[in-house]
Order: C-alpha cells, then structure tokens, then sequence
C-alpha cells in the first residue's frame, strides 16, 4: 500500500433482531438473488476497502458467523444498545488498523462497491470528521432527514422520522445510514454519545450534533442511483430488494452479450456465469454455482441449478440439477437431468427422460419417457423409449453399464448390476437380468439370447 494512502477498514452492522421480518431466520440471512443478503453487502465492503471486512454480530451471532465463515472478522455486541454502542465494539479490534473507517449496515445489500468507494474518495479529500451517504427520493422509508443550513452545504442535523415536525417530514434528502470517519476522530466522538430518552440506546447519527458543536463540518455524498438505498426491514422491502437486485443481474448479462427475450419472467442468481450469445427464453430459472458457455439456446421453462452446461446447448423446458451437460447437446422438452447427470457432446436427451448419476457418451440417444440411473453408457447408443434401469435393489445403488454403438429396444428393463456389450441389442419389452455379450441379440422376459447380430457371427 503507498506510503500517502490511508488505512480503511469497513465495518457492517449486522446484530440486530429484525423482528420486522416476523422470522426464526436473522434478518441479514435472508436470501437475495440467491445467498444471503449479508453477503452482498460483505462483497461490496471488501472491494471497496481490499481488506477483511469486521462484522458487528449479536442476535443468533452463531448462524451467522457459519454463513459467513472466514470471509470477515468478528466483533460480538452483546446487548442491542443502539448503533453507536455497536460501532464501539470495533474499537479494539480496529482502532490500531485503520486511518478511515467505512460504516455500513448488513441490510443494505444493494449498495455498490462503487458508491462505497466514491464515498471513501469524498472523504480522503474533504477536512472534516467523517462523510455521509444521502439520497434524495420521495419515499422516506423510515430514514432520517437530512437538514443542511444551506443547499449544497454542509449537514446540519438528521431528524429521525419519529421526531420529525410535519415541515421536517417534507425534506426528500434521505439519511441512508452509512459513513466513512476518520478514525481517530471516531474513537474519541463515540465517548461522547449519550443514551436516547426513549430506548436507552446510542445512535450513530448523534455523531452530525458533536461534530457540528464542535465547528466541524459533515460532509455529505448524494446517491444518484436511489435503488441502492433500498434497505431491507420487512418481508415488502425483502421483495422490493430482490426485484432491483434480479434486473441488476440481468442487465449485466445483457451488456455481456447475452439475450434474455424477456426479463420479467426470467431469475437468474448472482452466483450464475453465462457465455456470449447464449438465448435465455422467457419463465427460465438458473439458480447456485450455475455455468453456462456460448451459443446455447435455454428455455422456456426451464430450471437449472448447479449445473456445468458447455457451447452450442438446446435445453426445452427441462429441469436440470447437479448435472454436467458438454457441447451441442439438445434436452427436452419435460427432461429431469438430476444430480450426477453426465452428457458429453452431441447426446440428445428427449421428453419425460430422466437420469441420475449417470453418463450419456458422444453421439447417444434417448428419446423419450426413460429413465437411467447409476448408468455408464458409451458412444453412439440409442436408448428406446420406455426403458429403465432397475438399478436399487432395496438396500444399494447397482451399476449398469451399456457399451459403445448397442441398442436397447423399447420397453427394455435392465436389471443391475447388468453389462450390455458393445453393439448389443435388446428386443422390444426385453427384461435383461444377465449380462448380455457384444453384438448380441436378446430378446423376452428374462431376456435371452437368440442370435449374433450380423456379421459378427
């Protein structure tokens, strides 16, 4: 770090009950585009400030210590005494480390690591306490109001909404609740906060007063995106948040070359990685560790969650999980690829199959109302309509294995453990209980063979 660039550490208040959310789960803990909400703001504070971000934990502190793990450091606030008291347990932590200290709640998951940052950057250039971050919007939400002597100038007081007069109330400048102090003034500021005649607690907003009592000035930094200001309190804002969040994640997939025909029916999380040129038709959902190359075609209606998905892919209506799908690979409609699902390239998947924990080989087929599990199949087989791997005896998964270029008639059921050799074929309705050698016919209930297949006699 240069020598003139000044410490930052950022710290993110997360200990409250949110009993607004009326849930056993901690407020921050909700999720948004999916992960939790907390997490969002982790990632913004971290960019924002290139070191371990401190996090301000007290109700069900554990739950999330376990969702956040490494990713930040700890502090604990034992008692909920207001906002102020909660920054002050950082002190030991922090006071030794940092030259600036970025503020900011774990609930307001849509803020940027930009606007974070251009706040940290109003703050090195400006001679007084601290910085705030304001917005200017018709809905209050709750916040506080900004009151400044003069427009443009410095902040003057914040007026909580329960104390505010009817004319107070009218102000549209917004307190948006995070902050870039210069440390040192900090430390010593937060000795001075006393206790609200009401709750007992020690606000942060307090700090504009001594400041100001002090002939300090408080500057303030305007939101020109008032989305980001969207802070999360009750289910309505949960929902609120998620709708901002989700067409953030859309539009930058659509700047990255990917066409989405219709945003307001597709949900794709923030987690989701997508190629060029890739078509997301509309009602799709991609969900989890979600990897999609270039030039596929997905959708309608489809699901996909923590699933690899290669080039030049047709995915119809299906839902795909756990899967791993390589290139020019065509699914569905009405296909279930579960957990283990393993298509290499040029396989075709048609309607009501389905498979799990198992592999598809270059060039294979199967068309339609099967269903394969714990299956190795080879290259170039055609899997008939109506076939299925018994492949659960009651108490264990057996494996079936059915070899490059063989055939299995419609209506096959294939009892594992079982081998079909390399261009074997099973006849119509066959109900295969032993191993079947290569280039073989076998045919009826339980299958047996009849003849070697043509020229290989």
């Amino acid at each position: 770090m240069p020598a003139n660039k000044p410490r930052l550490r950022a710290l993110l208040l997360a200990a409250g009950k949110g009993t607004r959310m009326r849930s056993r789960l901690p407020k921050v803990l909700h999720p948004l585009a999916g992960q939790p909400m907390l997490l969002h703001a982790l990632a913004a504070a971290r960019a924002a400030g290139d070191e371990q971000p401190t996090l301000v934990i007290g109700h069900e502190g554990e739950q999330i210590r376990a969702a956040v793990g490494e990713q930040a450091a700890y502090v604990e606030q034992t008692e909920q005494l207001g906002t102020g008291h909660a920054v002050a347990q950082a002190r030991a932590a922090l006071q030794d480390k940092a030259d600036l200290v970025l503020v900011t709640s774990a609930d307001m998951p849509l803020l940027e690591a930009e606007t974070l940052q251009r706040l940290v950057d109003a703050q090195t250039q400006h001679d007084g306490p601290f910085t705030m971050l304001t917005v200017v919007q018709d809905n209050p939400r709750g916040f506080g109001r900004i009151l400044r002597a003069a427009p443009g100038g410095p902040v003057q007081a914040i007026i909580e909404e329960a104390e505010a007069t009817s004319e107070q109330l009218a102000i549209t400048e917004l307190n948006v609740g995070t902050y870039c102090f210069r440390a040192d003034w900090l430390w010593s500021a937060l000795d001075k906060l006393s206790p609200s005649e009401k709750k007992g607690e020690y606000y942060l907003t307090d700090l504009v007063a001594i400041a100001v009592d002090a002939g300090e000035a408080v500057a303030a930094l305007v939101l020109d995106d008032a989305e980001q200001a969207i802070g999360v309190n009750t289910r309505e804002h949960l929902a609120q948040a998620e709708a901002a969040l989700r067409y953030r994640i859309l539009r930058g997939h659509m700047l990255a070359g990917v066409t989405i025909q219709d945003p307001a029916t597709t949900y794709i999380d923030a987690s989701v990685s997508i190629g060029q040129d890739t078509i997301i038709k509309p009602n799709t959902t991609i969900e989890g560790a979600t990897v999609i190359g270039d030039e596929n075609v997905i959708g309608p209606n489809c699901v996909i969650r923590d699933s690899q998905i290669g080039d030049h892919c047709i995915l119809d209506g299906s839902y795909i999980e756990g899967a791993r799908i390589e290139n020019h690979v065509d699914v569905g409609p009405f296909a279930h690829l579960r957990k283990g699902a393993h298509l290499q390239d040029h396989v075709h998947i048609g309607n009501y199959a389905e498979l799990k924990n198992s592999v598809m080989g270059p060039g294979s087929k199967m068309g339609h109302n099967s269903y394969l599990g714990d299956a190795t199949v080879g290259a170039n087989v055609n899997i008939g309509a109506g076939t299925i791997t018994a492949n659960y005896d009651g108490v264990n998964k057996k494996p079936t294995v059915i070899e490059d270029g063989a055939f299995i008639g419609v209506d096959s059921m294939l009892v594992a453990p079982l081998k079909i050799g390399q261009g074997a074929r099973t006849g119509a309705g066959a109900v295969v209980t032993k191993d079947v050698p290569a280039y073989t016919l076998v045919v009826g209930m339980p299958a047996r063979a009849i003849r070697k297949l043509e020229g290989h006699d």
